[in-house]
């Protein structure tokens, strides 16, 4: 997983709440084994019409949005089921981190599990962010080891659990935090009586 220190770029604002994981990506498109090949059906019921073609009114089909990093949407966001899929869409797609009001808890364990950060910040604020986000050249640059959004000349900063803060900054997936107590494990499992059961 790449360590996540500060993330730059230009916004897209979708502007709902409750934005559950099937409307990130939708269950007929949970077939891959992989995490890549999901940003081109990323919010697919939303994107396309019923014959497949891109709707020209959806935020992320604009083509002066398709390099946006972040996503700056609404309320509760990615509640729902907990396909890990909606982490892996967002990131394929390009999206780095979301700024909402809130999140729901296991999209956002799955986001520190994955790389993408979310930044949760008051409604007025992103009621602001979602203005600013007509702009479509304005650049935002969120620094995680300054806690701060950034877009003009306003800053805004927000809060994050520590262990979060420093597995992203780390780059720490969670198999790379299990490998770092690899040297206790194995004198653990060295001394396990032979009738145990053994994970080796």
């Amino acid at each position: 997983m790449r360590p996540v220190n500060y993330i730059e770029g230009t916004m897209v604002s979708l502007p709902c709440s409750d934005i559950d994981t099937d409307q990130i990506i939708p269950q007929k498109h949970l077939k891959r084994v992989d995490r890549s090949g999901y940003g081109d059906v990323l919010f697919d019921y939303w994107a396309r019409d019923d014959d497949g073609d891109l709707r020209p009114e959806f935020p992320l089909n604009d083509a002066r949005r398709r390099d946006a990093r972040v996503l700056v949407t609404g309320a509760n966001f990615g509640c729902g089921s907990s396909r890990e899929h909606a982490v892996w869409a967002l990131l394929d797609r390009g999206i780095e981190a979301v700024i909402a009001t809130s999140f729901a808890d296991i999209f956002k364990n799955n986001s520190v599990d994955n790389g993408l950060l979310t930044v949760t910040l008051p409604a007025s604020t992103i009621e602001e962010l979602h203005r600013l986000c007509s702009d479509h050249e304005l650049r935002v640059r969120i620094s995680l080891e300054d806690l701060a959004v950034t877009v003009g000349d306003r800053t805004w900063h927000f809060d994050i659990d520590t262990e979060s803060r420093t597995r992203l900054l780390a780059g720490l997936d969670p198999i790379a935090v299990t490998l770092m107590s690899e040297d206790a494990i194995s004198r653990f499992e060295a001394h396990r009586p032979d009738w145990m059961p053994s994970i080796g």
